[in-house]
């Protein structure tokens, strides 16, 4: 059965400026750490079928596909590489995911959803992962926060100090 880790934050911005900057695929490597490089690898750039390549290094990618778009809300992406689901998972997923909160700001939630193969050990293996997948997708919010606020990307060092003054 799939486990769903989520997170979210308060942007302050409005959610249609929000929507300007997340409805661009090519940014995620401002935003997501351990990210270094984004790469659109589909005809389309925005929209179900869009897809892009995420690298972590010079060398190693996951590719991640729009599955779903609600225009001005968010959208899904399937995290695969090539035809095969991401290493280690059956089927994983990403949700991003915006709502009005009140004047001027956005609600940002932040949702994986994922699957482990091997039966029973994949179950415990689920159980084993979920905290540091929670907190790996709350560092995904809280970066995005960082960079749509101040149009910089988030550096590893931006995102601790930030931990550390909101404990």
């Amino acid at each position: 059965m799939p486990r769903e880790v989520s997170a979210q934050v308060l942007i302050d911005m409005p959610r249609e400026q929000a929507w300007y900057r997340l409805r661009d695929i090519s940014l995620a490597h401002n935003y997501v750490p351990g990210i270094v490089r984004t790469e659109i690898v589909s005809a389309r750039t925005e929209g179900v079928g869009a897809s892009r390549y995420v690298w972590r290094n010079a060398r190693s990618y996951l590719q991640e596909t729009v599955v779903e778009w609600r225009e001005g809300e968010g959208f899904l992406i399937r995290l695969h590489k090539g035809d095969k689901p991401a290493p280690p998972f059956r089927s994983a997923s990403f949700r991003y995911q915006l709502a009005d909160q009140g004047p001027g700001q956005t609600l940002f939630t932040a949702s994986l959803q994922f699957e482990m193969p091997w039966g029973p050990l994949g179950n415990w293996l689920e159980k084993l992962m979920a905290k540091p997948v929670a907190a790996t997708v709350a560092d995904v919010a809280t970066a995005m926060k960082l960079y749509y606020e101040t149009g910089e990307p988030t550096t590893a060092a931006a995102l601790k100090a930030y931990r550390a003054a909101h404990r």
